[in-house]
């Protein structure tokens, strides 16, 4: 199942958010609540959305639950934006089984993070990769590569090894070596997504897809914009956008988890209730909603209380 927007230079889409996953105050799965989120983030102007990826709590989430929420995101938005789901886990016969469920629910693609904690050799991460990608059948990857997160590199031999393979199509890359990724996109034909914010401007001007982002739970909007500003040739514009961003990206991604300060934007926006979190991640602090509420002030995104 392709999705409406895909194209060879950006298989998903150009603006994607790595969705939250919203909860009910005592911690069940909230349907109604990610439908909300989605239809909200996809009328704010994203064309896709990754649900359960990190910044949807995935570790925190049984298979069922991923089936249910990417069923109702599909039925929310899947007509008119990308929707991927988040497969990836540090165990390749459950994310199989992931993969094989978002497949029978119409994904248009599958997010797949490196191992996390178990730090396969390279040639683990490519038998991973490729039997995920199998299970999902037809339906086309985004590899996810975040050392940070899960102590792995993928090898520049790796994507070589992959680089034929119908079915990775491209990489949400959150290493920040802007130099290996114009390698990759020239070498490989690999489509690059931003997933590291502070990032997103430096990779549109060296020719990325598009990003999957987390601040865009509040700057959807802004981001379309600066990615149009980008293909115009427009670098001033873009530039703008960017530097009036900022606040909003250092209140959101530089003093907790990003998956604790998005819920605390969707409620500061009004999209949320409440921003309860699964653990061990808690939810946001008053004064971590207050740097989140300053920030999203100086970026013009929230309108001064």
């Amino acid at each position: 199942m392709t999705s409406p927007l895909a194209s060879d230079a950006a298989p998903f889409g150009r603006v994607l958010t790595a969705m939250v996953t919203p909860f009910t105050r005592e911690g069940g799965l909230d349907l109604d609540a990610a439908q909300r989120v989605a239809s909200y983030l996809v009328d704010q102007g994203n064309d896709g959305l990754v649900v359960s990826g990190t910044t949807g709590e995935s570790p925190t989430t049984t298979v069922a639950e991923d089936g249910r929420l990417l069923a109702a995101v599909l039925e929310a938005v899947g007509d008119r934006a990308t929707v991927i789901g988040g497969v990836g886990t540090n165990d390749t016969r459950h994310s199989v089984e992931l993969a094989q469920q978002a497949k029978k629910l119409g994904a248009h693609g599958l997010l797949i993070v490196t191992p996390y904690y178990s730090k396969p050799p390279q040639a683990g991460l490519l038998a991973h990769f490729t039997d995920v990608a199998r299970a999902g059948d037809d339906t086309p990857v985004m590899l996810y590569d975040i050392p940070g997160r899960s102590s792995i590199t993928i090898a520049d031999e790796t994507y070589l090894a992959m680089a034929d393979d119908p079915l990775i199509v491209a990489m949400k890359d959150a290493t920040g070596d802007l130099d290996r990724g114009v390698w990759l996109m020239n070498e490989t034909g690999i489509a690059i997504y931003s997933g590291d914010d502070p990032a997103n401007l430096a990779w549109l001007a060296l020719g990325a897809a598009g990003i999957v982002s987390v601040v865009s739970h509040a700057a959807s909007r802004q981001y379309a914009d600066m990615v149009a500003a980008v293909d115009a040739g427009d670098l001033p514009a873009a530039r703008a956008i960017n530097i009036r961003l900022q606040p909003a990206v250092r209140a959101l991604m530089n003093h907790t988890q990003g998956a604790i300060t998005a819920k605390a934007a969707l409620q500061l926006l009004g999209v949320l209730d409440h921003r309860t979190m699964r653990a061990p991640l808690p939810a946001a602090t008053e004064e971590e909603v207050a740097i989140v509420r300053d920030g999203l002030v100086a970026a013009g995104l929230l309108q001064h209380h």
